[in-house]
């Protein structure tokens, strides 16, 4: 299957010149959005907890889920780069873990990178972005799992619920310098792919459940956030965009004995 990059390259969605910061945007999904954006002409600034050698963009040290560090990390590139015109609230996930045997220090932990970090990134970013000639927008990834029973990942998919949530409360609040939506991710083959998904035999069979019939690459997520970041989707806040390849089929189509 013909990665998006390939079938959409040439594209301009008028990036060029744009300040970007892609939370946790080194590996994985977040490797695709920043890709995206970079090849669309917008400096891109990545930020996770550790540093990472060769990156291609500017790169910054930050705990999303530490308020004060993020606070530094957006004074930082407000003064590098004099502006701030997008953040990508990224960062997040979480490990396996079943609700009764997890702890509630992991519990904590979970949402406050899911949830408690977008928030602070967002705070932070529309304290600069309201005060800036044409204002600035806001994209926060959020996952199918919010709206659906996640078993194993119970913490990550009630934060990612109040992501969605946030976004459509900020948008209201933070209005009309401020542009705050969310993409509802769906499967994504990434580095990572086999802890989720399963070997190759595996993930081949999870595709193929898929409407569309493959998971999403980074760069599907990273095009669907350039858009709405861009002025192509300038009358287009507070939305939760699906991106998920059709979602997910009722389960009970495949048990059924009916209309087959």
């Amino acid at each position: 299957m013909t990665d998006a990059a390939d079938t959409v390259r040439g594209l301009d969605l008028g990036l060029r010149g744009r300040v970007v910061l892609v939370t946790g945007g080194v590996r994985g999904v977040g490797a695709g959005i920043s890709a995206v954006f970079a090849d669309q002409g917008a400096t891109v600034v990545t930020c996770a907890r550790r540093p990472v050698e060769g990156l291609p963009y500017e790169f910054h040290s930050c705990d999303v889920r530490d308020a004060a560090a993020v606070g530094g990390l957006i004074e930082a590139i407000v003064a590098e780069h004099g502006r701030l015109d997008v953040v990508v609230n990224n960062a997040g996930g979480s490990p396996y873990a079943l609700t009764a045997e997890a702890s509630p220090k992991f519990h904590q932990k979970i949402v406050e990178l899911n949830l408690l970090g977008m928030l602070h990134v967002s705070q932070a970013a529309n304290a600069v972005m309201q005060g800036q000639r044409g204002g600035g927008s806001i994209v926060s990834i959020s996952s199918v799992s919010a709206g659906r029973p996640s078993p194993g990942t119970a913490a990550y998919s009630a934060a990612k619920a109040g992501v969605e949530s946030l976004t459509t409360t900020l948008a209201v609040e933070w209005a009309p310098k401020v542009r705050v939506n969310a993409l509802v991710v769906g499967m994504v083959e990434t580095e990572q792919a086999e802890l989720f998904y399963g070997d190759a035999e595996s993930q081949a069979a999870v595709a193929a459940t898929v409407p569309l019939g493959r998971l999403a690459k980074p760069t599907d997520i990273g095009w669907a956030a350039a858009f709405l970041a861009s002025d192509a989707a300038a009358y287009i806040s507070g939305a939760k965009m699906a991106v998920h390849g059709g979602g997910e089929p009722p389960a009970y189509l495949s048990a059924s004995s009916a209309n087959k």
